[in-house]
């Protein structure tokens, strides 16, 4: 099969371009420079030129505090271009695996875990253009499967623990908040759970909505406390602070833990605990 994978340049797009190495089907990886997903005809005209089986969609606008000042633009790449990529895979009788977020559910209010059937409640425009794109795909008809993330970190680029451990290496002392919760999850893990949906071929007939971050729960202070002590730094002070002491204009999720049950029962797959995976990142850093 051939496989395009859009938003290739970011953290899960580089980590499925490492998790597809040696698998028999096709990958065809983009970024904005090779497709404008949000072009109708340009998604169309790639997806007939390269006879696209599957589209994995990990292209989105994921600065949650510039989308309150960019909405249109945040709804153009996380609303509307969902909709394109699954009428037009639809329309050719392939499949569509989409990556959404926990930010749908920024004003659940709840603490135990969040299903699939949880009504959405996004708080910020990141969230809300996230949520249109879920809603587009789902009345496209198409064949899809949306995946639903957190925290997500990589080997790859800057995110939450690279910046972390920079700020350590010039500091002895840093507060991180303590009243967000929910599941990082590492990129490689999520790569290899959508790699596996195709090369199993298990996507038709499994259609829906699922959610995927690794087990377990933590605060933003435990996940840095954890990376710090991890990477050796534990001369350096890792302190738990409140979330007002960073004003913000997004209210983010106070808890946002996923329920990973439908995943695992419906693809027979289990998940890697928060801290067994980011050992694994930790490990492969320190020997970089």
């Amino acid at each position: 099969m051939n496989i395009l994978v859009t938003g290739s340049n970011g953290q899960l797009g580089r980590s499925i371009r490492k998790e597809a190495e040696g698998t028999s089907d096709n990958y065809i990886f983009t970024d904005v420079e090779e497709l404008d997903i949000t072009n109708p005809e340009a998604v169309k005209k790639f997806v007939d030129d390269n006879d696209v089986d599957v589209i994995v969609n990990c292209a989105a606008y994921t600065n949650v505090d510039a989308a309150e000042d960019h909405e249109d633009l945040a709804m153009k790449i996380n609303g509307d271009a969902p909709g394109i990529l699954a009428r037009t895979i639809h329309e050719k009788g392939g499949s569509l695996i989409h990556v959404s977020t926990d930010y749908v559910f920024g004003g659940a209010g709840k603490n135990v875990p969040l299903s699939e059937d949880e009504k959405p409640s996004p708080t910020g425009a990141y969230g809300r253009t996230k949520l249109k794109g879920e809603e587009e795909i789902e009345k496209s008809g198409a064949t899809a499967v949306i995946l639903r993330t957190a925290w997500l970190y990589s080997d790859y680029g800057n995110n939450f623990v690279e910046k972390i451990l920079s700020l350590l290496q010039n500091r002895d002392t840093i507060k991180v908040v303590f009243d967000q919760c929910g599941t990082p999850t590492y990129a490689t893990d999520l790569a290899h759970a959508i790699v596996d949906m195709i090369t199993e071929r298990k996507i038709k007939g499994n259609e829906g909505i699922y959610h995927f971050s690794n087990e377990g729960v933590c605060s933003w202070y435990d996940f840095a406390h954890a990376a710090a002590r991890l990477a050796g730094l534990d001369n350096k002070e890792v302190l738990p602070c409140h979330s007002s002491e960073f004003p913000s204009k997004v209210v983010r999720p106070s808890y946002s833990v996923l329920d990973k049950t439908k995943y695992k029962t419906t693809f027979g797959k289990n998940v890697p605990h928060w801290h067994d995976s980011l050992k694994i990142w930790s490990a492969k850093r320190n020997s970089r």
